[in-house]
């Protein structure tokens, strides 16, 4: 299938039907769009949905955790390589830059969490956030849905991993550090090359390999 012009600061080149869609459309170059000619940028909507519940559990031998969080669904920072993309065909969105113009958040994240953790048959094991899509999005800045979890697992004493590519984690050191004094905390930042001009390709809306680095030598000096 063609491609229409690439859009700046955008992972994806397409953006095709999802897998449960009943209709489908291709892109045909009628010779009216040039090359050189850039398209707008995309804008992100933000889209509040409403969970019952926030941990997800699964049973597979094949992954390394049975509990996890993702406070968002769909992810701004555009990796191309993404393996939650399809993820966004169970909301009759795309894959392609649907997934990373659409973001969902769980404005009640961290009310849900206390809820299910105090429930009286409830089983502490690890948490890991960010399993399918990094929880430090562009708006976690504003909305502090994963702070506010964090939040709840430190009053809980309750082990978390986290997983992001955004240096944004940053923010949330105190709560970190706090938390891993107890060895309660662990996190994971992926750098997949220090060039940036490749990061621009591959990861065009995540932190700069230099940034992602720098996460590790202020968490070192906590």
């Amino acid at each position: 299938m063609k491609t229409g012009p690439t859009i700046k600061n955008r992972g994806a080149l397409s953006n095709p039907e999802g897998r449960f869609t009943k209709t489908s459309h291709e892109y045909y170059d009628d010779g009216w769009n040039r090359e050189e000619e850039a398209l707008p940028p995309l804008e992100t909507f933000l889209y509040p949905e409403s969970a019952k519940t926030i941990i997800s559990r699964n049973e597979s031998p094949d992954i390394g955790f049975e509990q996890s969080i993702n406070p968002y669904k769909g992810c701004e920072h555009g990796c191309i390589y993404c393996y939650a993309r399809p993820s966004h065909a169970y909301m009759d969105l795309s894959p392609g830059l649907d997934f990373e113009t659409k973001i969902f958040y769980k404005p009640d994240a961290a009310e849900l969490l206390r809820k299910e953790i105090n429930k009286a048959n409830y089983q502490c094991k690890p948490i890991v956030i960010g399993a399918n899509t990094d929880p430090y999005q562009p708006v976690e800045g504003k909305l502090k849905i994963t702070r506010s979890l964090l939040e709840v697992l430190l009053e809980h004493q309750h082990p978390v991993v986290v997983i992001t590519k955004n240096s944004l984690l940053e923010r949330d050191f105190d709560l970190l550090t706090a938390m891993a004094k107890s060895n309660l905390a662990k996190v994971a930042v992926s750098i997949t090359s220090l060039s940036t001009d490749l990061k621009r390709i591959m990861e065009p809306r995540t932190s700069a390999p230099s940034a992602r680095l720098r996460l590790g030598a202020g968490a070192g000096s906590k």
